[in-house]
């Protein structure tokens, strides 16, 4: 098996498969669980989860997998956040951050949303005590009640350049949807949007969050500040991860 993965590029090929052993009932599912990740299927989809934050995020296919550099926009949401606090997560893939607020914060009241119904579905199975997980193209997935009430927003939304997409690894552009990871032309199209109406949904004194890359840092808090907000950009280098947040006056 180690043989296998390695010869199809797994890096940790080892690790991968010890998952792969602990997953499979029998040696029949253990062998078709070996071809589905050597033809190229992401490890989380293959094995039904993902590991984010400390906790096992249920993954299904064609859905964006959570990334590790995305843990530090679930901990900088986990740190806004007050145990009542009103949570949402827009273009919330299988909904892993807003999972992780919701393990710090039992009692916030928490929605979650994405355009992929694909998505939702998924997000519906890790958020089962969540106030609403629903499909629609952003702002237009949330009831009309939580406009001005949303104490912390979080988007992790797609920051890919078009022209990049066709770069990035087989595993991401081959079997994740484009919606998750297109960002238009230099990439921020999809954040131009969420910061447009974002001063509609806060709560005075809320907070929007967004991860993006390092280079686009600057102009995605530009994009921010333009709507109206107070930006501030985080980075964490062990990880490689960048979130500009915008907080309402």
């Amino acid at each position: 098996m180690v043989a296998e993965l390695r010869s199809a590029g797994c890096v940790f090929a080892e690790e991968e498969a010890a998952l792969l052993h602990e997953a499979a009932g029998d040696q029949a599912e253990l062998a078709e669980l070996l071809r589905r990740r050597v033809t190229g299927l992401p490890l989380e989809q293959v094995l039904g989860w993902a590991q984010f934050c400390g906790l096992r995020i249920s993954m299904a296919p064609g859905v964006f997998v959570p990334r590790r550099r995305t843990e530090f926009l679930a901990e900088q949401a986990i740190a806004l956040a007050a145990p009542r606090s009103v949570v949402v997560e827009l273009c919330c893939g299988a909904g892993a951050v807003a999972a992780a607020v919701a393990a710090a914060h039992p009692q916030a009241e928490l929605h979650a949303a994405d355009v992929d119904p694909a998505a939702v579905a998924c997000a519906a199975t890790n958020l089962p005590g969540a106030a609403g997980v629903t499909e629609g193209d952003l702002y237009e997935a949330l009831p009309v009640r939580l406009r001005g009430r949303i104490d912390v927003l979080v988007a992790n939304a797609p920051y890919v350049p078009t022209g990049e997409v066709g770069l990035m690894p087989p595993e991401a552009r081959l079997h994740e949807p484009a919606i998750a990871l297109d960002g238009g032309t230099d990439g921020l199209a999809i954040q131009r949007r969420v910061a447009q109406d974002a001063p509609h949904w806060l709560a005075p004194g809320g907070t929007l969050l967004i991860e993006t890359s390092r280079g686009q840092a600057p102009h995605t808090a530009e994009i921010l500040a333009a709507a109206g907000l107070l930006p501030r950009v985080l980075h964490c280098d062990q990880r490689e991860a960048t979130v500009v947040t915008g907080t309402a006056g």
